[in-house]
């Protein structure tokens, strides 16, 4: 049984809620509120049409789906997105097009997906030393090695 969390959402007319596209999605989809087309090696900012009341304590992770970054090279730069519990402007999709041809959004096509997460905020405690771990101060790909 999954948790449940009330959303509520304010519509552009012809918007489209958010839609669970399977019993056991964890991600609902997101649909474009018009149409646009996004040139190789470029970015858009694409509608949706949808404004969210967040409940506090929750944030809305934005993801890319995962056939549009497979099949047409498209993909949500900043994976995951946040749309804050404040904030009540239009959802927009960042989408960056990584392919060689222009790719074309119609209204209504699904261009992203969206989890609601609960939201930990950590309390910042300065200091003058850190607890030894093994990896230490090992950076990028450092786990890995023997």
């Amino acid at each position: 049984m999954h948790e449940r969390v009330v959303i509520k959402v304010k519509k552009a007319d012809g918007s489209q809620t958010p839609v669970y596209m399977s019993e056991h999605a964890a991600c609902a989809d997101v649909f474009a509120a018009g149409e646009t087309a996004i040139k190789p090696g470029e970015t858009a900012l694409v509608s949706t049409g949808l404004f969210f009341e967040i409940p506090e304590g929750y944030e809305i992770q934005v993801r890319p789906r995962s056939g549009l970054p497979l099949k047409h090279g498209i993909i949500v730069p900043n994976s995951p997105g946040t749309i804050d519990a404040d904030y009540r402007g239009e959802f927009k999709v960042i989408l960056m097009n990584l392919s060689k041809e222009d790719f074309k959004i119609k209204r209504g096509d699904r261009i992203a997906q969206i989890m609601p997460a609960k939201v930990v905020r950590a309390d910042f405690e300065e200091t003058d030393s850190l607890s030894e771990t093994k990896r230490g101060a090992g950076g990028f790909g450092s786990s890995g090695r023997n």
